[in-house]
């Protein structure tokens, strides 16, 4: 699995169904696609909502990040995150022996 970092902006559409049952079905679509939820946060700036999930793949989470824009209305930006001890350890010239690419 691989972490991503999901970055959601509201639009004009998804302002107006905003709704805990609409939440419940967002976290549906996630687990569909076995999507692990760490954390999912409401956030004040350029974007309005910050999730972090894993994935098993690229594949799967830009599938679910364009699944979910389609349903709310929300437009998510979708980026593979690393923890900062395995980027070190990548960028110092060690491996990481469980460590997935996040592009598989």
């Amino acid at each position: 699995m691989s972490t991503f970092i999901m970055f959601g902006k509201y639009t004009a559409e998804g302002f107006t169904n905003m709704s805990q049952e609409r939440t419940g079905k967002i976290v549906e679509i996630i687990k569909k696609r076995n999507g692990d939820i760490l954390k999912m946060f409401a956030i004040l700036g350029e974007y309005d909502l910050l999730f972090l999930v894993d994935f098993q793949n690229t594949k799967t989470a830009m599938q679910t990040s364009v699944e979910i824009s389609h349903y709310s209305g929300i437009s998510f930006s979708t980026s593979p995150a690393l923890p900062v001890e395995m980027f070190d350890e990548l960028m110092g010239g060690g491996f990481f022996s469980d460590w997935e690419s996040p592009q598989s």
